[in-house]
């Protein structure tokens, strides 16, 4: 164990030992697999030291410059993805269960309004709203991030980045995004919807629509949420914060009052002029609508 003040840490072993195990045969090429299981050792390794405490001035200095690499990545990649509106949920969920196919309406919704539809890139609710807007001939762009366990890129999506730091995700779902739909999930779900709320609370970003879908799922946290405006712990105006719903035409309408009409967004032809991604700064385009008249 490394001793830091204040903790006790892991050392380096646990990625030395993913290094054993994947090592390979002498005089062999290893596998994209093994490479890919090292990078993820020693991504989570340098994540645990991030949280670990004080660390050497050259230690602290490096993990600032990884933390930049991220923004820069994630900013150079997705620029030019246009208005978006992010979706929130849980990764588990099935294709066969009917909050996936919920969640692949509300993509194709998205996409039909002229939204870019952005998730976590990953699988489960993530995957289903990326695909209903690449059926719909809408853009798909991903944020994925580096874990332990491997999170593949879904299939649907016309442009991905992955990262390493939690937090630097949640930025850049934020970033991007004028509005967010947040369907049934788990503790990344819950983590997102309420820092969502607090920046607006704070008025660190402007009061965008956030909906919550699946009355049926979301009923016992609504309840919780009125509790805290009836102890005080937060304001009663802040239940207005969210929209609980099943319907997917109020979605769609108070989208285009307090989103599209709001902030003056307009849709671009297929065949409009779009800003021009500069190579030397790392940027690249996004391919155009598929199917867009």
């Amino acid at each position: 164990m490394a001793k830091i003040p204040g903790k006790n840490v892991d050392s380096l072993a646990s990625a030395a030992t993913c290094l054993k195990e994947a090592e390979p045969q002498p005089h062999e090429e290893p596998s994209e697999e093994t490479v890919q299981t090292l990078e993820r050792a020693v991504a989570a390794e340098e994540d645990r030291r991030l949280l670990a405490g004080p660390l050497s001035r050259l230690a602290d200095l490096m993990t600032l410059l990884r933390v930049i690499r991220d923004f820069f990545r994630a900013y150079r990649a997705l620029h030019f993805v246009g208005p978006c509106v992010t979706v929130f949920g849980s990764a588990r969920t099935a294709e066969t269960d009917p909050y996936y196919q919920l969640a692949r309406q509300v993509g194709g919704m998205l996409a039909r309004l002229g939204f870019t539809v952005m998730t976590g890139g990953g699988p489960g609710i993530m995957e289903a709203a990326n695909r209903g807007a690449h059926e719909a001939g809408g853009r798909s762009v991903g944020c994925n991030i580096k874990l332990p366990k491997e999170q593949q890129p879904n299939p649907y999506l016309d442009r991905s980045v992955t990262l390493r730091y939690f937090f630097v995700r949640k930025v850049i779902l934020v970033k991007y995004s004028y509005a967010f739909v947040v369907m049934p999930g788990g503790a990344g779900t819950m983590d997102e919807l309420f820092e969502s709320m607090t920046l607006m609370q704070t008025g660190k970003i402007m009061n965008f629509p956030i909906f919550l879908v699946g009355r049926e799922y979301w009923k016992p946290l609504v309840a919780f949420i009125d509790q805290m405006a009836e102890r005080g712990t937060i304001s009663p105006e802040d239940r207005n914060l969210i929209t609980v719903t099943d319907s997917l035409e109020e979605v769609e309408a108070e989208l285009r009052e307090r989103a599209i009409h709001q902030y003056g967004l307009r849709r671009r032809s297929r065949h409009g002029a779009w800003p021009r991604a500069q190579w030397w700064l790392g940027e690249s385009g996004i391919p155009t609508w598929r199917n867009q008249a």
